[in-house]
């Protein structure tokens, strides 16, 4: 089943599965598209496979089962394609049917491999990872203690499963500087991949944190919601696909089809013929055609990148933020006769205009790097309404003292530069356009 995870979630399991209509194909597993390059088995080197497995189990300083040796011959097989291509033993390959749903173990992160060691790609809002703080770039060095140098990926992911509620303690390294420790509790991951919100009147905010099954759905609800509390047609909207580790290729196609009315939204290009695909957008427009800014950033993937590709390329938004990861490759789940499965990478996907975002990334439109906001307080000041005695406007209305220490709700937008800086370039083109 075409995906386009990022990377291994520690969420914990990998990340994203194909939508329902690439199922089918999945499961009957693509031989027949191999079988014309079928070259004649390479005698020497399967010999020498046979005798280096036989001087292991005879010479090795413990006894090892066959099959765990077989097993590790796959898994590394598998590791030394690209990073994303591997063995699932059948529990990491239940654990990824599993978390399509929005609902699974583990601490919330993406992750994926840098020098030898894991990466923090992105934290999944509302998880264990980001309400302790982690960030995307930290990289983890150990675990419990233990160092993660030369732990390959499926291991480190061992080593941080567990079940809800016990203790893990993590040593980061941030932006080159001493390590740290910050201990975590698992918990059952429950992902909710849409949230929305009127920043101001007139204004939304749909925020993807994740690209599941339902995610299109949602948007489309979002949407509505967002008209109905309105009372009437929004005059801009933020789509905030920050720190999305990507998803379900179904899901991003529906997402990116909320948005545009015509036109291609994404194509695959592989070896095997079910990984050329390609998707259009249907003329209905869920979003009535509301300016749009999209924010981005590094922890923006897979599936992020084809929405914000696909929104660039049709100059239907605004991209706003920094760049993107940079994952431009599909893998395809091939389930085995013994409830395992391999991932495998299976194809690159392009933009519209033909874009192969791999190991490059979307760059923005508006590059906004992140920062903290900082309000001055002007309370004390005083306006001419202030003063005893002062005249009145002859134009008519009221007057406008200054207004003291009023309290403010706060709002989203308040703390959050980037998406500050997106509602104002909206209010902009607002201005312009007499809205």
């Amino acid at each position: 089943m075409p995906h386009l995870s990022r990377l291994t979630s520690l969420a914990l399991a990998i990340a994203l599965l194909g939508g329902p209509h690439l199922l089918q194909a999945a499961e009957t597993p693509p031989a027949a598209a191999i079988a014309n390059d079928k070259a004649p088995l390479p005698l020497d080197e399967l010999r020498t496979f046979a005798e280096v497995m036989d001087r292991i189990k005879a010479a090795y300083v413990e006894p090892v089962s066959d099959k765990t040796l077989l097993e590790n011959a796959i898994k590394g097989m598998l590791s030394n394609l690209d990073p994303h291509s591997a063995y699932l033993d059948p529990q990491t390959f239940r654990e990824l049917q599993e978390s399509t749903s929005g609902e699974f173990g583990g601490l919330g992160i993406e992750v994926g491999m840098e020098d030898g060691f894991v990466k923090v790609v992105s934290p999944i809002d509302d998880t264990p990872a980001s309400k302790a703080g982690i960030q995307p770039g930290d990289l983890i060095v150990k675990i419990d203690g233990q160092p993660t140098k030369g732990l390959s990926m499926v291991e480190a992911v061992d080593k941080m499963r567990g079940e809800a509620g016990s203790k893990i303690l993590l040593t980061l390294v941030r932006e080159g500087g001493k390590p740290f420790d910050v201990e975590l509790t698992r918990a059952v991951i429950k992902v909710r991949s849409v949230k929305s919100q009127l920043l101001e009147d007139g204004y939304g905010y749909v925020r993807i944190s994740q690209f599941q099954v339902n995610t299109g759905e949602e948007v489309g609800k979002a949407l509505n919601k967002l008209r109905k509390d309105n009372g009437k047609k929004l005059r801009g909207l933020v789509l905030d696909l920050r720190n999305n580790p990507g998803g379900v290729l179904q899901a991003a196609v529906e997402v990116s089809d909320h948005f545009l009315k015509k036109g291609l939204i994404v194509y695959t290009e592989g070896r095997i013929a079910n990984s050329e695909l390609r998707f259009s957008a249907d003329p209905a427009d869920a979003s009535e055609g509301v300016p749009l800014v999209v924010l981005i950033n590094g922890g923006s993937a897979s599936a992020s990148e084809i929405v914000a590709g696909a929104l660039q390329d049709h100059k239907r938004g605004v991209l706003m933020g920094t760049d993107s990861f940079g994952k431009g490759s599909v893998q395809t789940v091939l389930p085995l006769n013994n409830d395992s499965a391999l991932k495998l990478t299976t194809a690159l996907y392009y933009t519209p205009n033909g874009r192969s975002i791999q190991a490059q990334g979307i760059v923005p439109d508006i590059e906004v790097a992140r920062a903290k906001l900082t309000r001055e307080q002007d309370d004390a000041n005083i306006k001419e309404a202030d003063l005893q005695g002062h005249l009145g406007n002859g134009n008519g209305g009221a007057d406008k003292p200054s207004q003291g220490k009023a309290s403010k709700p706060e709002r989203p937008q308040d703390d959050d530069y980037q998406l500050s800086q997106a509602l104002n370039l909206l209010k902009g083109l607002s201005v312009t356009r007499g809205d």
